[in-house]
């Protein structure tokens, strides 16, 4: 398909939108990145990265409003976006490729599905691309949505596309049939993860540990958004190495986190 259309899609967001609960994300992210001044914003393919809350949430040490490990029974209890990163084929990334600032406003129909969907493990603010402080969705949109063009234009096609992905390549529900489920009991074969995607999307994922958990699983997408490979070795800088995952790994149970909110 030559793109998601909004127009199509739009309907699913907004069904989905009226599930919601309430907060935004917060982990730092991973390949090496790249000033836009010093490359050229001509990407070679997306990277949709999504989080395991469990894991994410071992991670998280205080409560507050925007910390989705203190929603209690509300809390996320599958992948939960991370972004939508254009990547060069290097491995390497365009950043902050404009002076867009995340606008709220532009979002508010995709609101309800950001913030079950999309949400923040923390509570610390994110920097944006102006060295001020900002929410985990202005960070992603100020440094990684506005390099998506001309792929994807502007910031709220740039958060529809991101949520129709992953409504569309639903790796939770892949593994789930799978048999690959949260238990703080259960350890799985790497190898049998990453062969339970490749058979429903006919691409190699990336995942990426933390501890023998599965911290993210990425998956790789050509700028007309049908499914690639990912690389199969980590670039430097990645904040966890591709050694850290195990040939059995962890899906976690949520626990939920308590403390001041």
């Amino acid at each position: 398909m030559a793109s998601l259309s909004p127009k199509l899609s739009f309907l699913i967001i907004v069904s989905m939108a009226s599930l919601t609960i309430s907060l935004s994300l917060d982990l730092p992210l991973s390949y090496s990145s790249v000033q836009a001044e010093e490359k050229s914003t001509d990407f070679g393919y997306f990277v949709l990265s999504h989080l395991w809350p469990a894991t994410s949430c071992r991670q998280s040490r205080h409560c507050c409003p925007t910390n989705a490990c203190c929603r209690g029974s509300n809390a996320p209890t599958e992948f939960t976006i991370h972004g939508l990163w254009p990547n060069y084929n290097d491995g390497t990334w365009p950043a902050c490729c404009t002076k867009k600032s995340f606008d709220e406003k532009e979002v508010s129909t995709l609101l309800g599905a950001l913030e079950k969907y999309w949400p923040t493990y923390g509570c610390f603010p994110y920097i944006t691309c102006d060295g001020s402080n900002g929410s985990f969705w202005a960070h992603e949109w100020e440094k990684h949505g506005t390099c998506s063009s001309p792929v994807v234009w502007d910031e709220y096609n740039y958060f529809l596309t991101t949520l129709n992905l992953y409504f569309k390549y639903n790796v939770t529900r892949i593994l789930n049939e799978e048999g690959y489920v949260a238990s703080n009991t259960e350890k799985y074969p790497l190898g049998g993860i990453i062969s339970a995607i490749q058979n429903s999307f006919h691409a190699t994922p990336w995942l990426v540990c933390n501890h023998g958990a599965i911290d993210e699983l990425r998956l790789c997408f050509y700028k007309d958004f049908k499914p690639r490979d990912c690389p199969t070795e980590s670039t430097q800088n990645d904040r966890v190495s591709s050694g850290s995952c195990p040939d059995y790994v962890s899906l976690p149970l949520y626990v939920p986190l308590e403390g001041n909110r």
